[in-house]
């Protein structure tokens, strides 16, 4: 049976102590003390290498620490001493494997040897590069191109993603999906239609210059921990900074900066948010909604009083379209039907909207726990129509900021990989490399699960990440997975899907970010963008944990060599040995976004790509910028009945499937996973008490049964009929079809579940 983990409080601000006794204790656990505290002077660094984990922007002017404490465990993470090569697949089956938990098998170590599956056995057993290039070319070649699946997981670089998605149009595959799928996918469809970019506004410096700062849904304390940084700043200047969120994150409420004394020593931190409203689980559309009727009816007073205005009207007429419905639709919502459908008072948003009205240069901030709704598309746009109501696009100090994930996720679409033909200058492809790329659509990441499912995939490539683990329908997915012809996996480190072989499964150890690359021409750079679009490179400083390890670039080249014909255009063994020449390339297919790519490449603070909407420029069909009327903020979320609406989420010791250790410093648990944070309220009604154990059991009338047993009940201050689970154990309750309409995003963060108590405790 499974133990309970230890529940109590934690009232330290984020970052402090609390934060060096972690960073001390992920370098002594992986083995690095002395090696990791000097890497870590590095990180982020002009001259150093890029954070692996988080995608958040890097000052030109760094900090002597430019590293956070989530980045400190991905450090060491990678560059850990301890490795797993052939002698441990010998001793293990998978289907032993298969058993241990997701921090057991990354704990392992690094990989250092490519590996085949034997099925005989059941075992991984060694094979030689040449060997596995060839056979995998083989494979490759004897299936359908439209077949093949080529995920990517958000962490390989600008220069390996372009070969990648080069390599595979070339085979005759668009299948690219990527982890931009399952988090700010949503973005990228709303975006474009409202302001003409798929991206945010912001940079980093707007955020010296904003008088007001808005969250919603996004949690800085694990997601992005150096963004507190500029945060604490502006604090300090005294920028009011609203938070919308149905959990008090700690990150969110005070910080400590450990990089000063003063705080360590004197003060309980620095108070970040000056507002901060817990709306109920997907709640925050209606909550949107209330505070632009709020802003456009001071509007109306003011005009009727013929005070000064409170909308923007110049910017709305200048470069606007849509104000009028979307006015009216405001004015005809009824507070009551805001409140109950965001679960906060219509006080509240008064409060938080005469900050916003009062404010001249304002940022709106926001994370998955927008985009992963049924709705969030269409939130996405709410928060844009907030935006535009005071001209806060298109300005210093003011703009939209969706924070994304890893640190590469943005920066693949950049350069091809998508699904998507239209987001692909197929032409100039074409024209470079005189091939016909297939001009259909590919699958994303949900559009491949139900191809898998069905039997229509036979090929999936992963150049990074832990597909199945991530995705949802887990009991559905593994063991359609069994059944595909060919899987090949790039990881560094050992994960649940290596575990899950096809007929024919490679597994394939690269090169680490933080790892010195050297090819022909000597140790190589690489780059990436951060989630302002400022492009970074980045140079390996730590020599490779094994011999013998080839990096991603070389990887994917030698799969492109033994699966495609010659091609007297592209010489893939000169750009394995300058990576220069494939940044050359980039720049002649990309030559607006990546102007002088090479000479800029380590231009402290990176280089930003040039985005129309920074410049009022509105690359949408009217030429404007667009408000939308919403057609979902006020419908509620399937509850009552016994019904609650469970929100998955992070805890401090993971970053996305990655767990470093199996505690959640903020929310006071130590030593397990499997917990379901409750209301008290909700546990009286349900008869339910601290660390009791409950079966979740999503409601759906699809006839598959999705259940997880032995949750352990935590009382947690979270809004009625709203619980939280962490992910991924909890993906297997997703239903696939549950995802946000247009953009197919898992809606992980608002699944219907029944709560029932367990017969038998847990051990």
């Amino acid at each position: 049976m499974r133990e309970k983990a230890k529940v109590g409080k934690y009232d330290a601000p984020a970052g402090g102590w609390g934060s060096l006794h972690a960073v001390a204790s992920i370098l002594t656990q992986e083995e690095v003390a002395l090696l990791g505290s000097e890497i870590l002077l590095k990180q982020n660094k002009p001259d150093g290498f890029m954070c692996v984990s988080c995608s958040w922007a890097k000052p030109a002017k760094p900090r002597p620490f430019e590293f956070c404490e989530n980045g400190a465990k991905a450090t060491a993470w990678e560059i850990t001493r301890k490795t797993i090569g052939p002698e441990f697949f010998a001793r293990h089956t998978l289907t032993e494997l298969r058993g241990w938990s997701d921090h057991q098998l990354e704990e392992q170590g690094r990989l250092t040897h490519p590996m085949r599956y034997d099925a005989a056995s059941d075992t991984y057993v060694p094979v030689s590069w040449e060997q596995t290039f060839r056979d995998i070319g083989a494979e490759l070649k004897r299936l359908d191109p439209r077949s093949v699946v080529m995920y990517t997981s958000g962490r390989a670089s600008l220069e390996t993603s372009y070969m990648y998605q080069l390599f595979g149009r070339m085979y005759g595959t668009n299948n690219f999906p990527d982890s931009s799928n399952m988090c700010h996918e949503s973005t990228s469809v709303a975006l474009p239609e409202v302001i003409g970019v798929p991206v945010g506004t912001v940079l980093l410096p707007d955020y010296d210059q904003a008088d007001c700062i808005l969250f919603f849904g996004q949690n800085t304390t694990t997601n992005s921990p150096r963004m507190l940084h500029p945060l604490e700043e502006a604090a300090k200047r005294g920028v009011p900074i609203i938070t919308f969120n149905p959990l008090r994150e700690r990150g969110l409420e005070r910080f400590t900066n450990p990089q000063n004394p003063i705080e360590m020593l004197v003060t309980g931190g620095t108070r970040i948010s000056t507002q901060y409203h817990q709306l109920r689980v997907g709640g925050d559309g209606a909550a949107l909604l209330g505070l632009c009727k709020a802003v456009i009816e001071a509007d109306d007073a003011a005009l009727a009083t013929k005070s000064p205005r409170v909308l923007d009207v110049m910017f709305i007429e200048q470069h606007t379209s849509g104000f009028g419905e979307f006015a009216n639709c405001c004015r005809q919502a009824s507070w009551s039907d805001i409140e109950r459908a965001s679960g906060l008072r219509r006080s509240e948003i008064l409060e938080a909207a005469k900050v916003y009205a009062k404010s001249h240069a304002v940022i709106a901030n926001y994370g998955m726990g927008i985009t992963q709704h049924r709705h969030g598309v269409e939130t996405v746009k709410m928060i844009v129509n907030l935006l535009l109501l005071r001209g806060n696009i298109g300005k210093p100090g003011a703009g939209i900021s969706p924070v994304r994930g890893h640190s590469n996720v943005q920066g693949q679409r950049t350069v091809g990989i998508s699904e998507k033909t239209k987001l692909v200058p197929l032409d100039k492809l074409a024209e470079l490399y005189q091939f016909e790329p297939p001009r259909w659509d590919g699958l994303n990441t949900v559009d491949a699960c139900e191809a898998i499912l069905k039997g229509e995939v036979k090929g999936f490539i992963s150049l990074g990440g832990n597909f199945l683990r991530a995705v949802p329908e887990r009991s559905l997915m593994e063991p359609a997975w069994s059944k595909l012809r060919l899987s090949v996996q790039i990881a560094t480190k050992l994960n649940r899907t290596h575990l899950v072989p096809g007929e024919v499964t490679y597994l394939l150890p690269c090169l680490g970010r933080i790892e010195v690359d050297v090819q022909a021409t000597g140790p190589q750079a690489v780059a990436m963008e951060d989630s302002t679009t400022c492009i970074h490179g980045s140079r390996g400083q730590r020599k490779p944990v094994a011999q013998g390890l080839l990096s991603e670039p070389a990887i994917v080249a030698g799969i492109a060599k033994t699966t495609l014909p010659p091609n007297p255009h592209i010489d893939w063994d000169a750009w394995i040995g300058d990576y220069s020449l494939v940044r050359d390339a980039i720049e002649r297919t990309y030559p607006e976004q990546f102007k002088d790519f090479n000479a800029r490449l380590f231009q402290p603070g990176g280089f930003p790509r040039p985005l129309g909407a920074r410049e009022r420029k509105w690359k949408t069909p009217t030429g404007k910028a667009t408000f939308t009327v919403p057609k979902a903020a006020l419908i509620p979320p399937q509850e009552g009945g016994g019904v609650y609406q469970l929100m998955t989420l992070r805890a401090d010791g993971q970053f996305n499937t990655t767990i470093y250790n199996e505690d959640d410093r903020f929310r006071g648990v130590t030593g397990g996973r499997h917990v379901v944070f409750m209301n008290t309220g909700d546990m009286a009604e349900l008869g339910l008490n601290q660390d009791d154990f409950v079966t979740l059991k999503t409601e759906t009338n699809d006839g598959v049964e999705r259940s997880l047993s032995g949750l352990q009940v935590v009382a947690f201050n979270i809004p009625r009929n709203s619980i939280a689970a962490y992910y991924p154990e909890c993906n297997g309750l997703i239903p696939l079809w549950h995802y946000a309409e247009g953009s197919k995003v898992p809606a992980a963060k608002s699944v219907p579940v029944r709560i029932t108590k367990d017969a038998v405790r847990a051990a």
